[in-house]
């Protein structure tokens, strides 16, 4: 098998990539910007969002979002063109890494009181942000597949947040799971568990 290579050995110098090998790339679908909203929703409805075979692959970043009260942010994933976000069914795990301001906790954990069994509930994404003007979450999903109709829609979503959990600490949540629904996911709802989003921004992509 021959070997293919770079037309040249500097990296930053490459202007083309060898014969059979693509670059992956992000392509800006919708981004929303919260303002005290309940709930920012990417829904396949809206002209600008599909949520299709277009794309194997979509994600989603937030960037510097601001809670209006002490609160865990989290998503839902919706089935059909209308409705509530209690028709797909999700497992999924929950862990997360603290460090304290204070250099107390240190700590590396399962959490059991985020993660879901067979729920449509909202899943938490991140927990007990704090409400300090300079505080916020920054972080994103990967949703991957959303349209088969032939396997259920794995995610995973990695944060990290300026936390309140017992004190002032950084706080980097990982959860991940499916959406146990053979049918087509059409929407993805952020929200507060409490409160409103008071500010920040979101960005859905398609990974070309």
């Amino acid at each position: 098998m021959a070997i293919r290579t770079a037309n040249n050995q500097s990296m930053s110098a490459i202007t083309e990539l060898p014969s059979g090998v693509s670059a992956k790339s992000l392509r800006l679908i919708k981004t929303l910007t919260a303002s005290g909203d309940d709930e920012l929703d990417f829904d396949d409805g809206s002209s600008d969002v599909v949520l299709d075979s277009t794309y194997k692959e979509y994600i989603f970043k937030f960037i510097n979002i601001h809670p209006s009260a002490k609160s865990d942010f989290a998503m839902n994933l919706r089935t059909g063109s209308s409705g509530s976000y209690s028709s797909a069914a999700k497992t999924t795990t929950f862990f997360t890494a603290h460090h304290g301001e204070d250099d107390s906790p240190a700590t590396l954990q399962y959490s059991t009181g985020s993660d879901l069994v067979q729920a449509t509930g909202d899943q938490k994404l991140v927990y007990e942000l704090n409400t300090d003007n300079d505080s916020s979450v920054s972080g994103e999903m990967h949703l991957f597949e959303p349209s088969s109709t032939t396997f259920v829609k794995h995610f995973f979503s990695r944060c990290n947040s300026a936390s309140d959990d017992g004190g002032d600490m950084s706080l980097c949540a990982f959860c991940a799971g499916y959406a146990n629904t053979t049918s087509a996911i059409t929407s993805v709802r952020f929200k507060m568990i409490s409160g409103t989003l008071d500010s920040g921004t979101i960005k859905m992509y398609g990974v070309v």
